[in-house]
């Protein structure tokens, strides 16, 4: 697996991301959605792939390289449910 391209620790659960920082402007963003972080301790948003980590979670500190995607909505079976 590829680690994220960007990854962020944040100490809240719900988050938004609009693409913009590191100099990017937000007009040159993307949308601003909304992100949950669930038990995993994290979410990848779906436009920009920036991986948002929670302070002390379960994935805070781990190799990213080694885990998943969880885009925003998803379960943690992959299947929809």
């Amino acid at each position: 697996m590829i680690p994220p391209p960007e990854l962020i620790r944040v100490t809240h659960r719900r988050i938004a991301c609009d693409g913009s920082g590191d100099g990017i402007p937000g007009a040159l963003g993307h949308p601003r959605v909304f992100l949950e972080i669930d038990e995993h301790g994290y979410v990848d948003c779906g436009y920009c792939d920036r991986r948002f980590v929670l302070v002390g979670g379960p994935a805070d500190g781990a190799d990213h390289a080694q885990l998943p995607d969880i885009a925003a909505g998803a379960s943690p079976s992959g299947d929809g449910s």
